[in-house]
């Protein structure tokens, strides 16, 4: 399993991990840590993209430069995987965003879709799916489904926090996938939140109180 797995132990990781736990950080602060730590887990997640050479004309002289060789696509899982995605954006300036709507049924722990907006175009790209949290896996391995049956080969599954459960789902259903996180926690609660985690990082992130989708709520 280690060998798809990659946590972040930088010193400047953990430390702004240490204060996203922290429940008596404001919303403006928690969205702040989740965005500069989108940064630095896209900086390593990215590190193998592959590169092509060019030319470009400096002031002084003709200088080889290389590129990246193919935009790759970042896809967060909505609506949590926001708050990572402007961090990513800060280091590979022009990926293709992609957006990937997921909610988890309180009572089953499901996900369940509502919302999908990709390029047609995924199968010669490195996707990057970005999400805080990878508790139960089932939003996640749902994205990568749904990517792969549009073609995506190459994936990188992205979170702040992993459960051990979680990164199980995934290399399960989808044993090629490498997953980047700052933290592999302890377990899930009963109620399928990672422990000791951070609580809900979309509740935290955005000042709400529900991450169920008002027009999806059964009646």
């Amino acid at each position: 399993m280690q060998k798809n797995v990659l946590t972040v132990g930088h010193p400047a990781v953990q430390d702004r991990l240490a204060r996203l736990r922290d429940k008596a950080a404001p919303t403006p602060i928690f969205r702040n840590l989740v965005e500069e730590l989108g940064a630095f887990l896209a900086y390593e997640a990215t590190r193998a993209l592959a590169l092509a050479d060019a030319m470009v004309e400096t002031p002084v002289s003709t200088a080889r430069v290389h590129r990246i060789a193919t935009r790759p696509v970042v896809a967060p899982i909505l609506r949590a995987g926001l708050g990572l995605l402007p961090g990513f954006l800060s280091v590979i300036d022009d990926a293709v965003v992609a957006h990937l709507g997921f909610y988890r049924d309180p009572k089953t722990l499901e996900a369940i879709p509502y919302y999908a907006n990709l390029p047609d175009d995924l199968a010669q790209r490195d996707v990057f799916v970005v999400d805080p949290m990878l508790a139960t896996g089932h939003s996640g391995s749902a994205a990568l489904t749904m990517l792969e049956e549009r073609g995506a080969k190459n994936m990188t599954f992205v979170c702040i926090i992993a459960a051990p459960a979680g990164i199980a789902t995934l290399l399960e259903h989808h044993p090629t996938v490498r997953i980047v996180t700052a933290s592999i926690d302890d377990r899930l609660n009963d109620h399928g939140y990672i422990v000791p985690g951070l609580g809900d990082a979309g509740d935290r992130m955005f000042g709400s109180t529900s991450s169920v989708p008002v027009s999806a709520r059964p009646v």
